[in-house]
């Protein structure tokens, strides 16, 4: 029910609307995942993620999967928001590479730009798909580097 409604309300959402929205989802509600901040361009997202009981693993870190999922759907949702319905945008794939035990709150800081919002356009210009990877970096509290994700999306301009 909440996707469909972000869905509908589209880029015309403000961002904290669906920072609430995303963090009161069940799988991240659950999880102990909380969207802080949605910049109102969509260009830039901070996620956190909390320790907790119900989301350590068997030796009392971060559970993987938490880490994973604070990480999903984000640059996803900040291209659609850039490009417009005139795109078809995705996650294609990610790998995570842990670094060291999340033994405390985590943070991710998603950001896109000018630079990287434009060989999008280039590339996907004559309704070819363009496949490309962006890197994000899982932190702990102190700053120190937990994990880090390449996620990698695809992206196309559908034809009219």
């Amino acid at each position: 029910m909440i996707t469909a409604i972000l869905r509908k309300m589209g880029s015309k959402t403000p961002g904290w609307v669906v920072a609430r929205l995303i963090s009161i989802w069940p799988p991240y509600l659950g999880a102990g995942i909380k969207v802080m901040e949605i910049a109102p361009d969509y260009r830039y997202i901070k996620v956190c993620l909390k320790q907790a009981w119900y989301n350590r693993n068997y030796v009392g870190t971060q559970f993987g999967g938490s880490l994973y999922a604070m990480t999903d759907p984000f640059f996803m949702l900040m291209f659609i928001n850039n490009l417009g319905h005139d795109y078809y945008v995705w996650d294609k794939g990610a790998t995570i590479d842990f670094v060291s035990p999340g033994k405390t709150k985590v943070t991710v800081e998603f950001r896109i730009d000018d630079a990287i919002i434009n060989k999008v356009l280039q590339e996907t210009a004559s309704g070819e798909k363009y496949i490309f990877d962006l890197p994000v970096e899982v932190l702990d509290a102190d700053g120190a580097l937990v994990a880090t994700v390449l996620k990698k999306l695809y992206v196309r301009k559908k034809k009219k």
